[in-house]
């Protein structure tokens, strides 16, 4: 089975996972106490004629069953409704706001990559070392620490004490300079990063940590293997042996991780990006479920599980990349 066909296949299995992700979703937001149309009229006086035609509008005052099945077709032609509350396209909303989701979330796996494996390599070398009970206390902590916590903290030691970073006002790459009157593109990617750098380091300290430890349990396993011993007995160099024969076995179980943990890194971000002021998807789809905006919480769900059911697919298809024992579905 080729790579394409592999990924059609993988794709269509997800298909009753999403029909699942909707019918759970829809159920849970459509049966939770509250009338969105009485929310959205909130401080304003309304007789029951007008409610009742703003519920007929939305197609409220339908079965839940009909309302599931016209929004479900509407989704199948890429409709994806029309928010209660603000008065526009949820696909807009989304557009607006999925930017600085995916920049945060993107930008924390940088972090946590960059750090976690040289870490865990070196740790899994210097085994029973300083360097080893440090990392493992490094680790233990960033499991069992809240990333809203580790943020806060940030703010407090690096923004308001040091002075040195901004705990708030994301500078977004894609903009142009000009829009926040940065003197050329090199300012602007400094204040990006600038800005960038404790919201990223509080969500993604929890990734670098459970890939650290991941890390140095596979890297020392390898390195206890027959094949490194009778390449050590051969006289290959140790930094080949690290890098051929130890490192790239170690590294499957952390590509299970990268690609589950998202739909993690992506409920974490609700917290961060309230903890930095920041106008994401997360922010926004809590807005949605205090306002009982069906809708549009429908539409963040359905766009987290398809993003989470292509991190699958891809970690799927980088095991296959990296270790030539696995094929993409074919039998022997």
């Amino acid at each position: 089975m080729g790579l394409l066909r592999y990924t059609t296949y993988r794709l269509i299995q997800a298909i009753p996972v999403l029909i699942g992700v909707s019918i759970l979703t829809f159920a849970l937001a459509n049966l939770t106490p509250g009338d969105p149309v009485r929310l959205m009229l909130q401080g304003q006086e309304a007789d029951q004629e007008t409610i009742e035609r703003l519920e007929a509008q939305y197609g409220l005052d339908q079965p839940i069953h009909e309302r599931y099945l016209t929004y479900m077709g509407g989704l199948v032609q890429g409709d994806m409704g029309h928010s209660f509350h603000r008065n526009a396209p949820v696909s807009e909303l989304i557009a607006n706001r999925i930017g600085p989701t995916l920049l945060l979330v993107l930008s924390a796996y940088v972090f946590a990559l960059a750090t976690s494996i040289p870490l865990g390599i070196i740790a899994a070398k210097r085994r029973n070392d300083p360097f080893d009970h440090v990392s493992r206390i490094v680790a233990l902590f960033g499991v069992s620490t809240p990333s809203f916590w580790i943020g806060i903290m940030l703010i407090l030691i690096f923004a308001v004490q040091l002075g040195w970073l901004p705990s708030s006002d994301l500078v977004y790459p894609w903009w142009s300079p000009e829009t926040y009157g940065h003197d050329g593109y090199g300012e602007h990617f400094y204040q990006v990063i600038r800005h960038l750098l404790l919201p990223m380091i509080a969500l993604g300290t929890l990734q670098m940590a459970t890939l650290m430890r991941v890390e140095r349990t596979q890297m020392i396993e390898s390195l206890q293997g027959e094949y490194v011993k009778l390449a050590r007995a051969y006289g290959v160099p140790e930094r080949t042996i690290m890098r051929k024969h130890a490192f790239q076995v170690a590294q499957l179980p952390i590509i299970t991780i990268v690609g589950l943990n998202l739909s993690t890194a992506l409920g974490g971000s609700v917290l961060i990006e309230f903890v930095f002021d920041i106008n994401g998807l997360g922010r926004l789809f809590y807005e949605a479920i205090i306002q009982l905006d069906y809708q549009l919480i429908m539409g963040i769900t359905m766009i987290i599980a398809t993003m989470f059911v292509i991190g699958v697919v891809i970690t799927d298809i980088a095991y296959a990349y990296i270790d030539p024992r696995v094929t993409y579905g074919e039998s022997e």
